[in-house]
């Protein structure tokens, strides 16, 4: 098992987004993604939420709220749970990050950069300020199988569709 985090920081009406393309044999190569990690030895969510926003972003959060639990499905590999965040209070001088690009994005023009199918649905959830949620997300390849939403599969493509 995997455990990872994945924090959206906001400002105004911005999500912060990471372009991943300076890492070689990224999954998340020329993807658009939050900030996060996997978790190091001894680690709660917490821990390695506050310790990848400052090493990608520079910033030391200050105000954050979890979002969800996200369980990825990947091929045949060994599953993943990403505890989503988002975060609004953060203080410090921002950095340069070793994995990407950071921008700050309108949330209106999300929908416009190349991102995972499953992260369309969870960035939809969060903007409708759906209460936590488990959301399993299922992958053969880039593409997307199988969504469910608080142990009720659902038909995503429609969802998404009536955006």
């Amino acid at each position: 098992m995997i455990l990872t985090t994945l924090c959206y920081l906001e400002r105004d009406d911005e999500y912060l987004m990471l372009h991943r393309i300076s890492k070689k044999n990224d999954v998340n190569k020329d993807n658009w993604i939050g900030i996060g990690g996997k978790f190091e030895f001894g680690e709660s969510p917490e821990d390695c939420l506050l310790r990848e926003a400052k090493e990608e972003t520079g910033y030391t959060l200050t105000s954050y709220q979890l979002r969800g639990v996200v369980t990825f499905l990947f091929n045949d590999e060994e599953a993943e749970y990403m505890f989503l965040y988002t975060a609004n209070g953060f203080e410090g001088e921002p950095t340069l990050c070793s994995e990407g690009t950071l921008e700050w994005v309108k949330k209106s023009e999300i929908g416009k950069l190349n991102l995972w199918v499953g992260d369309l649905i969870f960035f939809k959830l969060m903007d409708e300020g759906h209460p936590f949620f488990s959301l399993k997300l299922h992958y053969r390849g880039d593409s997307l199988c199988e969504a469910v939403l608080d142990g009720t599969p659902m038909d995503w493509e429609e969802y998404l569709e009536h955006s």
